[in-house]
Parts: structure tokens; C-alpha cells; sequence
């Protein structure tokens, strides 16, 4: 199940959470961070994840920070405070999310 649309669809969640959790990641360690959460149920690719990390910034969800690492440079990716909120927020539609589709999957009938 590995890249669905699903997943697809909660990348920009995914990342915030990540880097809600951590003070700043570059993009090959949220990728690795994902696949190691779920097991290597989901494998984020480049071709998704720097898109997503592009908007994010644009919107002012993330600072960059660019440093050099191993005579390379690596951009390292944080929150804003406005991306600090809008985690809070992409977190709580999530679960929302979830409880609705439960009931889709274990509804819980009345005969009244």
C-alpha cells in the first residue's frame, strides 16, 4: 500500500508532524524517519517530498537553514511559529478525519 494516494494526501501532515517532533531535518532524513516509523510501509520519494517542503516554505510553514555538512551543503528544515500552528491545526483535521472514516469501517448500528 505503499505510496497510495492516502499517503499522498497527508504528506504535508506528515512532515509537520516530523519536524514538530524534531528541531530541524533535512529531506533525506524525513525520508529515512518515515520509512523506519512504518516500517518501510511508506517510502516517501524525492519527486514528492522537496515539492512539498518548496510549498511549505513559500507559505512561511518552515525556515531554511543551509549548512555544510562533509564538504556538502545541506538545507535542514524547521518550523515557524505560523507552521507551529498550522501542525496543531493539519493534526486536528487528521483525527477528525479518522473518526469519520471509523465509522465508516465499524458503524455502530441502532435499531431504535
Amino acid at each position: 500500500m505503499s505510496n497510495s494516494k492516502l499517503y499522498k494526501g497527508s504528506l504535508i501532515t506528515i512532515i509537520l508532524k516530523l519536524l514538530d517532533e524534531s528541531d530541524k531535518m533535512y529531506g533525506y532524513e524525513i525520508t529515512q524517519k518515515v520509512k523506519k516509523i512504518t516500517q518501510g510501509e511508506l517510502n516517501i520519494t524525492e519527486g514528492a517530498l522537496y515539492p512539498a517542503l518548496h510549498k511549505l516554505e513559500a507559505q512561511g510553514f518552515l525556515d531554511v537553514e543551509i549548512a555544510k555538512v562533509e564538504n556538502r551543503t545541506r538545507k535542514y528544515y524547521k518550523l515557524t511559529e505560523k507552521g507551529n500552528k498550522e501542525t496543531s491545526n493539519k493534526l486536528s483535521e487528521l483525527e477528525e478525519y479518522i473518526k469519520t472514516m471509523q465509522t465508516f469501517i465499524s458503524p455502530k448500528f441502532s435499531l431504535e
